[in-house]
């Protein structure tokens, strides 16, 4: 590391000892890294890793006070954070929105999601049945079939291990409880990336038609196969199936995509959606790409950017990183990185 003398009334660049940095074996203080360490930035909205080759300690007497929606930070006032904008300097960040992540969603496990049948099966039996928490996604059915397919297909695309767990749960119709199949797995990143499939919000009734489903026909097939295993049924032709939803406006996206009619039911019940086993030879199908992967960054306002003056003869101690291939780090989630 490099120590270069006390700059006098100048400022240096970088941030003060004490802060927190996100380093990919966990935060540390700006003090304690290293080169050769690993840290986690940002690469659009997508967490990404880079690496310290060299670090300079600078001293100088002006720092400023950072307050964001969540934290305080001392850093130099030219330190610059990112902006829907451009870069911005610290000091000029006071009212600003700037890039941030969750610094305890950094050490989750992080997976490859892979696009095809599977996947559309699992996200199309998850918005039919599933429940999507903080940090988990499962499916609870009377079914082990069901389960068993579900738990199969969750696997092939995430590489998540699953298992069947038998279970009971309370019938309000039949006024005891039933036997079941639960397949749950832990995984803050799988659920956050269903919550963006369908706009946010998990609830059966106010999710929105998964796009991202719509990459091909087989993985459309697999979402259509899974959704009518958990709302739906044959029939008695057997020249197609029926989906029965209260979700309306998700029944609409479906029969559009398919070419089907659909009317509403009037009596506020829930509507049914018939799907021909010939809807592909419509022609009404049209490819979307759309990220597999949820973001992982978000804006944070700058509440307030405070002058701080460096007391009596003490200068601060500013760590600043040479870093490679990403010139950015993360400050307890923010994205920052040194003035060119």
């Amino acid at each position: 590391m490099e120590l270069i003398a006390d700059q006098g009334g100048g400022m240096g660049y970088g941030l003060s000892s004490k802060m927190l940095v996100n380093l990919v074996d966990g935060c540390v203080q700006a003090k304690n890294v290293m080169p050769g360490s690993a840290m986690w930035t940002l690469d659009g909205d997508r967490t990404v890793q880079t690496t310290v080759v060299g670090v300079t300690a600078l001293k100088g007497r002006e720092a400023v006070d950072v307050v964001t929606d969540h934290m305080t930070f001392t850093a130099s006032p030219d330190l610059l954070l990112a902006t829907p904008e451009g870069w911005t300097r610290a000091k000029d960040a006071e009212g600003a929105t700037v890039a941030w992540t969750p610094a305890r969603k950094l050490c989750r496990e992080r997976f490859t999601i892979r696009p095809g049948y599977e996947f559309g099966y699992f996200v199309g039996a998850t918005c039919a049945d599933g429940t999507v928490g903080k940090n988990y996604v499962s499916l609870i059915v009377n079914e082990e079939d069901f389960a068993a397919r579900y738990a199969a297909a969750l696997t092939a695309c995430t590489g998540l291990s699953t298992r069947l767990e038998a279970v009971t749960r309370p019938s309000g119709y039949l006024k005891r409880d039933l036997p079941g199949f639960r397949v749950r797995v832990v995984s803050s990143l799988l659920s956050d990336a269903v919550r963006h499939y369908v706009g946010g919000d998990a609830h059966h009734m106010r999710q929105g038609f998964p796009r991202v489903v719509l990459r091909d026909i087989d993985t459309f097939q697999g979402f259509l196969d899974g959704y009518i295993d958990g709302d739906g049924c044959g029939t008695s032709h057997g020249y197609g199936r029926i989906i029965t939803s209260a979700n309306v406006p998700f029944l609409v996206e479906v029969a559009r995509i398919i070419g089907a009619r659909f009317t509403p039911s009037k009596r506020g019940l829930a509507s049914r959606l018939y799907v021909s086993n010939r809807w592909q030879s419509r022609g009404t199908f049209t490819p979307e790409h759309h990220p597999l992967h949820p973001p992982e960054s978000a804006w944070v306002q700058v509440r307030e950017v405070r002058p701080r003056p460096a007391l009596g003869a003490k200068p601060f101690t500013f760590y600043s990183y040479r870093l490679s291939p990403h010139p950015t780090f993360l400050v307890n989630g923010h994205l920052v990185r040194e003035p060119w």
